[in-house]
């Protein structure tokens, strides 16, 4: 396992609790009104061992507003993952699909401009094993899978995936100030490629 607390991993602290003006003259919450649906397409790469790619769909309708996000910020910080689960497993922003899986709705959606780009950040419910389940694997504690797009002035999008995610706050050892934590069961996230828009 490994620790990741990097920017561009910050679901809620920074990225969840941050949209642009353009974003928030949309955001209108759990539904599809104020936003168009989006279709993109695109390859997740694994590197940690042997490659592998497989393809996905990414649908999106609706984007996490900031009164849901800081909501679920504070079930987090006071309640833990289980509950933080319980809060979002309803929400329907849109969903994922994956050659060889179900497909699975998206709980937490985020839109900012970060450096000139837009930057979608999605979470749901990961992908589990029969094996792992039945034999109740220390897998079972990372129950989020996050993608993370960047597009470019042209529309196409490179990213990073997390397949298996855990969140939790914890207080800063320096600054006791408290901060989203993402631990990754896994070397490092798998890229994401060639991300373009279909409908």
């Amino acid at each position: 396992m490994k620790r990741m607390v990097r920017s561009l991993l910050l679901l809620m602290c920074g990225s969840l609790l941050s949209v642009s003006v353009a974003a928030q003259e949309k955001l209108t919450g759990n539904n599809e009104e104020g936003y168009p649906k989006e279709v993109y397409t695109g390859t997740i790469v694994n590197t940690n061992g042997r490659m592998a790619t497989i393809g996905f769909t990414l649908t999106l309708t609706a984007r996490t507003n900031d009164e849901e996000a800081g909501r679920y910020l504070n079930v987090l910080a006071r309640e833990g993952q289980d509950d933080f689960m319980k809060a979002v497993h309803k929400n329907n922003l849109g969903f994922i699909a994956a050659t060889g899986q179900t497909r699975r709705d998206l709980l937490v959606v985020r839109e900012a401009q970060v450096n000139g780009k837009r930057r979608i950040i999605a979470a749901f419910e990961r992908w589990q094993n029969f094996w792992e389940i039945r034999s109740g694997n220390r897998s079972l504690d990372y129950p989020f899978s996050i993608i993370e797009i960047y597009f470019d002035e042209k529309g196409r999008g490179t990213g990073t995936f997390i397949g298996l995610a855990q969140v939790k706050i914890e207080a800063d050892k320096k600054t006791e100030q408290l901060r989203l934590e993402l631990e990754n069961f896994g070397s490092f996230p798998s890229k994401v490629m060639g991300v373009t828009r279909r409908k």
